[in-house]
């Protein structure tokens, strides 16, 4: 190979002199095209790693019709609300694990857009990020996976879109995982351990898979003649606001010996208050959590959860939009696995 170019400098010109082939061939490796033999593909490699060359993405995207980007629309308001509490935002953090290392395995980029869930600010929001960065395609996360209208819009401007954990958009890649089935599983768990009065603590009725995963839950109880046990409350998927509904729901004289909380959040506040009120878990109160965030293998005692795939979920919505953009075809629907994971959170009730 030739003499390495002053790193500023590098273009896909001399990428293509040192590895001695044609530009042309050197863009068809950058973006990832077909019909480059292995031996030349590895050679082009060797030369961009060698000479350090960074392709030009305002380049990339005038040569090929494609922006290299997928964005990603989520909750401006609990997402923010989170942050500026300083609790954080770990189902925003595996988000962004799972799209942008599936993206840069494509040489794609995932963009993180804040948008409010008031369906007409939504779409006027949505339509400004369309027309200024002119993505490839557009995930759509809970609550936006439901609504309708910013379906509509990404139709009309031609741009593929995926949801999360919604109910099926037509002309949308779906990706979600088994809500009902889960919650299914995390009910008949406490019911083999022998609790019958098991408390449903659900998040917010503005998302569709928390609707499914109650649906589970009654369906469970009902199945096994314990329905006169099932309890709901709902704490919308917030610390504070779940810490009163349980409160109130664990003062009571017939208080339920298990909980079933919605996300990790929640769950939390059920062991502070648990522990506020002299309650052992799992001895007083079994507890199981949704979405098994890092967070939870670090809490005292460690909690029984349902392992959402969250960044499997976004990675596989990323690998499938970019897949359509290159012309290939796309199932419209890709339920991925659930999984329970059981640590010291659920026991059986006392005698």
């Amino acid at each position: 190979m030739g003499e390495r170019p002053k790193l500023a400098s590098v273009t896909i010109e001399d990428v293509a002199r040192s590895a001695g082939v044609s530009r042309q061939t050197v863009s068809r490796v950058i973006n990832r095209s077909p019909n480059v033999k292995p031996v030349v593909r590895a050679r082009i490699e060797a030369a961009i790693e060698q000479l350090r060359y960074v392709p030009n993405l305002s380049a990339r995207r005038m040569g090929g019709g494609r922006s290299y980007l997928i964005l990603a629309i989520s909750d401006r308001g609990r997402t923010l609300e989170n942050w500026q509490a300083g609790r954080g935002n770990d189902w925003v953090d595996q988000m962004l694990f799972g799209g942008m290392t599936a993206c840069e395995a494509h040489g794609y980029h995932m963009l993180f857009n804040l948008v409010e869930t008031d369906a007409g600010v939504a779409c006027r929001k949505v339509a400004e990020s369309l027309s200024a960065l002119r993505p490839d395609g557009v995930i759509l996360t809970p609550s936006h996976s439901k609504d309708a209208q910013l379906v509509e819009l990404l139709a009309e401007r031609r741009i593929a879109c995926a949801t999360i954990n919604s109910r099926k958009h037509e002309g949308c890649v779906s990706v979600t995982m088994d809500e009902a089935g889960a919650a299914r599983e995390a009910t008949r768990h406490l019911l083999a351990l022998g609790h019958r009065r098991i408390a449903f603590l659900a998040g917010s009725s503005a998302y569709g898979n928390s609707a499914l995963r109650l649906d589970g839950f009654e369906a469970a109880m009902a199945d096994d003649g314990a329905s006169a046990g099932g309890m709901v409350v709902r704490g919308d998927f917030h610390f504070e606001r779940a810490a009163e509904a349980v409160s109130d729901l664990l003062r009571a004289g017939d208080r339920p010996t298990a909980i079933i909380a919605e996300n990790d959040e929640m769950s939390f506040a059920v062991l502070h208050v648990a522990n506020r009120l002299g309650l052992a878990i799992p001895a007083d109160l079994s507890l199981i959590s949704f979405e098994d965030t890092p967070g939870v293998r670090f809490s005292v005692p460690p909690l029984t959860a349902i392992r959402q795939p969250i960044a499997a979920m976004i990675g596989q919505a990323c690998e499938k939009l970019i897949a359509i953009r290159g012309g290939a075809e796309a199932r419209d629907e890709y339920v991925l696995p659930y999984e329970l994971v059981v640590r010291s959170t659920t026991a059986p009730p006392r005698a």
